[in-house]
This record gives C-alpha cells, sequence and structure tokens, in this order.
C-alpha cells in the first residue's frame, strides 16, 4: 500500500481549470502562455482543460498537449453543455488546493495567475480579475456588462466590479461548497460569501480575441437575469422559504379579507347588490393567490428540509475551530 502522506505531497498546489468550445486554433498559443506564466511559481501546478462538445479540432488539439505534457489534462464532454457545467468538471477533476478559473480564449492573460495567488496568499477565499481597460465592443459587450454587474452587485450585496471576469482564483474549501447550475459561474463570488468567504479583487489584462470567434452575445442576458433570481434566493431564502411565499401570501390574502369585509357590510347594512361589482372578483382572486403563495412555502420547506438532511449539509459554514483537543485549521 502506498503512503498515504507521500501521495498528499503529489496532488499540484494549483490547479487550472479552462473550458474549451471550439478553440482549435487557440490551444498552442494557450498552452505556451501558461506554461510561460506558471513555470516560475513556487508551489507545484495543473492546468485541467475541459473540451465542452468542440465540433472542430479542438479535441485532437487538446489530446496532443496532453500527451505531450504531463501536467496538462483533457477532458471531452460528450457534448456541449456549456460554459458552466463544463467549468463544474472542471472542478470536480481538479486536485489542487487553490483553483484558478479562466477562459481559453486568452483574452484573459495567463500571467496575472501570480497577481490573483499573490492577493490570495493575503488571507482571502475568492480573487476575482477586473478588465478595467476592456478590449471589446463597447454597445454590445461593456455596456450591458457594466449594467449586469451593478444588478449583480445590488441584488447580492457583494461589490464586485466585473462579475464576467472568468479569470478567478477560490480555495478549494470554497469550490466544494458551491453547486454550479444554469449561468451560474458568474455568481460564486455571491455565493462563496455566503459561507463566509472574504472575496477580493485585482485589476488584470484583457487583450483582444486574436483567433477564434466569441460565443458570448447579448442573448445570454435573460439567462443571466434568471439566474440572478435563483442566486438572491439561495442567499436570502434557501433555509426558510416560507418567509418570502408565505409574506407574499399573507399579504394578498389579508387584503383579498379586507375587500371581501366591505363588500359584505356594503351588502347587509346598506343594501347594495355586490354580485356584478369587479371588487368582488378581485377579492376572490386575492384569497385564492394568498392560499397558494402560502401552500408554496409550505411545499418549499419540506424540499428544503429534505434537500439538507438527505445530504446531511449544514445550514452554517465554520471557518476554524479552536480548543477540545482539536488543532486550528
Amino acid at each position: 500500500m502506498e503512503d498515504s502522506s507521500q501521495e498528499d505531497t503529489d496532488l499540484p498546489g494549483i490547479s487550472v481549470v479552462i473550458p474549451v468550445y471550439n478553440e482549435e486554433a487557440t490551444i498552442p498559443h494557450l498552452h505556451e502562455a501558461l506554461t510561460e506564466a506558471l513555470r516560475n511559481l513556487d508551489r507545484s501546478w495543473e492546468v485541467v482543460l475541459v473540451n465542452d462538445g468542440s465540433d472542430d479540432d479542438t479535441g485532437d488539439r487538446l489530446d496532443e498537449v496532453a500527451r505531450e505534457d504531463d501536467r496538462f489534462t483533457a477532458i471531452h464532454l460528450r457534448r456541449n453543455f456549456g460554459q458552466t457545467p463544463a467549468m463544474s468538471a472542471g472542478f470536480d477533476h481538479a486536485r489542487g488546493e487553490v483553483i484558478v478559473a479562466m477562459d481559453a480564449d486568452l483574452q484573459n492573460d495567463p500571467s496575472d495567475i501570480p497577481k490573483l495567488l499573490a492577493k490570495m496568499d493575503e488571507g482571502f477565499d475568492v480573487v476575482s480579475g477586473w478588465r478595467r481597460d476592456r478590449k471589446d465592443p463597447f454597445i454590445t459587450r461593456i455596456l450591458p456588462s457594466r449594467m449586469a454587474n451593478w444588478l449583480i452587485s445590488s441584488v447580492t450585496g457583494v461589490r464586485l466590479h466585473d462579475y464576467g471576469c472568468s479569470l478567478k482564483a477560490y480555495r478549494r474549501e470554497i469550490i466544494d461548497d458551491v453547486q454550479l447550475y444554469g449561468e451560474m459561474h458568474r455568481f460564486i463570488p455571491a455565493l462563496a460569501r455566503w459561507a463566509g468567504a472574504e472575496i477580493a479583487e485585482v485589476e488584470v489584462t484583457h487583450h483582444p480575441r486574436r483567433w477564434g470567434s466569441s460565443k458570448y452575445g447579448l442573448s445570454r442576458t435573460a439567462r443571466v437575469f434568471l439566474d440572478l433570481l435563483t442566486v438572491k434566493f439561495l442567499l436570502s431564502y434557501a433555509t426558510r422559504p416560507i418567509q418570502v411565499f408565505g409574506r407574499w401570501g399573507l399579504a394578498s390574502g389579508v387584503l383579498g379579507f379586507v375587500i371581501a369585509l366591505w363588500l359584505t357590510a356594503r351588502k347587509f347594512v346598506m343594501g347594495e347588490d355586490i354580485g356584478d361589482r369587479p371588487a368582488l372578483l378581485l377579492a376572490v382572486l386575492l384569497i385564492l393567490v394568498g392560499f397558494q403563495f402560502i401552500t408554496m412555502g409550505l411545499l418549499a420547506e419540506l424540499q428544503s428540509r429534505t434537500y439538507y438532511e438527505a445530504q446531511n449539509k449544514p445550514i452554517y459554514a465554520i471557518r476554524s475551530i479552536t480548543g477540545r483537543g482539536v488543532e486550528d485549521s
């Protein structure tokens, strides 16, 4: 049996995770740039390249790199799942204590990775890149991005200039506690803050795209907005959904009851006919909607308890324990 302590020392300190889709022309340059940027690190490293169902020769180029350099691993997904699932696959197969995510198009500069790691060494759990001097079209890319960054920061309370920058560094324990769906990779800092993560932001270089074509467009805006609603719910009400559904349900039910009570008084006290009044239909509708909201809240409470209890998942996050014979962590 191999010595487990020896196994631990063989694990890389840094894992760079890169989703790749139809980037065959970029792969050789990406390999060269990563090797140049990482070779002088004072810790071991690996690169996990996730082929997200490319339909060009990207897969072959990735296999060539992985065979040539054993610090590179190529993972091929069966079809195009999207950036978030591809990134999640890379996180699952990364072995480093610190995980750096970035795009494959080399608009992110691998030479900025040491800068993120240096900031993390100051005690931060997540370090996000900020493309302050961004080399993209203003109307179609920069302006929507700025609006989205303002909205996300306002809703989540985590103030970052550039949520859309893929170049980010995470401690493994943070990534292990985050489940990714939809387009939610951009919201990892907000989800990590729920667990008490310390988050920092550093300026990074952004280059114009030199090879291939962009995979991003305005069509992502609606998906990002819907995922933002999901993140807000998870951050605020995941462990107490009845608070959001019940609140609206009670407000609707009480308003409907008050209208119904007012109509009843007009009928029996003033002798008015209320059968053809729109307010009567409104009162019934509000009461029914209130009942439905409260029922949805109770069902969501059951689902929330099933989610946490079935996985033995805590509703809190511990940074360290001191005393009781436990070493500081």
